[in-house]
């Protein structure tokens, strides 16, 4: 498939009425996990396509490009109410919110393992081991308040066990940044990549400011609240890896490529026939938004896409959710790594005078009054042992311990 290659409307004819937009949500109780995940994934990819024009849009002076730029982001918003829409009012902020991180554990595992840059791996494990362990905190929560297990939320797709623990990600603002890729040193699937986790990650750190304080009790607001500025840190590094030389046109027309490979794919991948129509349906407006795009190139740039796209347009391999299990547990073993810089390196080897020893003290003080420790310990006193939900023992012998709630590893030396 080549999106470049195919036909498109012209974007005026696009645009459909709220009686379209409106849509059936899924039934919650009978959803294939990863169908709310690709709704997830969606609506994020639509959220980062509002704001890319939009915040082109503040910075030029020609209106007739501003207004090209309407154009396009109106488009996107009815496009996103219509995905939002899906989503069902009797699925509780703490249930979506387990949908969220299991799409962040398993598409980072899905894209870390076709990333051909290893640097830009080498942050998709970094960053997996965090979401990771923000999926545990939140299934105990879920467990503790609630009594629901997560593992029928993730339908035993996504194992459940710590992570890197959420007290030892506080880390310096300096050692979040990244170095920046070259798009034409590049290949198309490590600027897919880029693009797709930075808005996956963007929309859960939005997610998580706006519902923080709307949360009922005062375990979860503060929990929210904990893991929302560690989603900050993950936005930083993945947006840093992005190229920053390109121009607003160029931009635009990269997000229009990504959000047709997008909905491809997940036309391709969705069960539910209901719901692969629409991704369908999208995909064809995505063609027009991505000929507008390429028209504005043109115009205003002076370029052809092929200059973006030397090796041709063509889809590289399709996105398709399945489960990383085993991945994970490999990527675990590099549980004791944080930043350095714009590098990686285990706590062991950092100086003792480092500046994520006294950072992580300053910000976090005692670590068992967090929330993210609280939680596990609450769990353990109420049931005798956390809530998780894994295969086999864990691969790290430090966090096997479910009767035991771990704030040392990655954070002490020696731990």
């Amino acid at each position: 498939m080549n999106p470049f290659e195919e036909k498109a409307k012209d974007i005026d004819k696009t645009y459909k009425s709220w009686k379209s937009i409106n849509v059936k949500p899924y039934d919650k109780e009978t959803v294939d996990p990863y169908t709310r995940v690709r709704v997830i994934l969606m609506n994020g990819t639509e959220f980062e396509a509002i704001w890319n024009t939009a915040r082109w849009n503040r910075h030029c002076t020609n209106n007739e490009v501003r207004r090209g730029m309407a154009l396009l982001r109106r488009g996107e918003q009815q496009q996103q109410k219509r995905i939002a829409s899906l989503k069902p009012r009797n699925e509780s902020m703490l249930e979506h919110t387990i949908g969220y991180e299991q799409l962040a554990v398993d598409l980072t595992a899905i894209l870390a393992q076709r990333e051909k840059n290893s640097y830009v791996k080498k942050q998709l494990d970094f960053a997996l081991l965090e979401d990771f362990d923000h999926l545990y905190r939140y299934a105990d929560l879920l467990d503790f308040e609630k009594g629901i297990h997560a593992e029928k939320l993730v339908g035993r797709y996504t194992e459940i066990m710590p992570g890197r623990p959420t007290v030892a990600e506080a880390r310096h603002p300096g050692d979040d940044v990244r170095y920046y890729i070259n798009n034409y040193l590049n290949d198309p699937i490590t600027r897919l990549n880029i693009g797709i986790i930075t808005a996956a990650e963007q929309q859960t750190m939005n997610y998580y400011l706006n519902i923080a304080n709307l949360y009922e009790s005062e375990l979860g607001r503060k929990l929210y609240s904990e893991i929302a500025m560690i989603e900050e840190q993950h936005v930083t590094g993945y947006g840093c890896l992005s190229d920053p030389t390109v121009d607003m046109f160029e931009c635009m027309v990269m997000h229009e490529y990504t959000e047709c490979y997008l909905y491809w794919s997940c036309y391709n991948d969705e069960k539910d026939a209901r719901i692969k129509e629409l991704w369908l349906m999208h995909f064809e407006e995505e063609l027009s938004h991505l000929r507008f795009a390429v028209q504005m190139l043109e115009k205003y740039n002076g370029k052809v896409w092929q200059q973006l796209f030397p090796e041709g347009g063509e889809f590289p391999q399709l996105l398709s959710f399945s489960p990383q299990k085993e991945y994970v547990r490999e990527v675990l073993k590099s549980v004791r790594l944080t930043g350095q810089a714009e590098g990686f390196e285990e706590v062991d080897k950092l100086p003792n005078n480092y500046r994520f020893f006294s950072y992580n003290r300053a910000v976090q003080g005692n670590v068992k009054s967090l929330a993210s420790h609280a939680v596990i310990e609450k769990t353990i006193k109420k049931f005798g042992r956390d809530y998780r939900f894994e295969e086999k023992a864990h691969p790290v012998h430090a966090l096997n311990d479910s009767k035991s709630a771990n704030a040392d590893v990655a954070r002490i030396k020696g731990a």
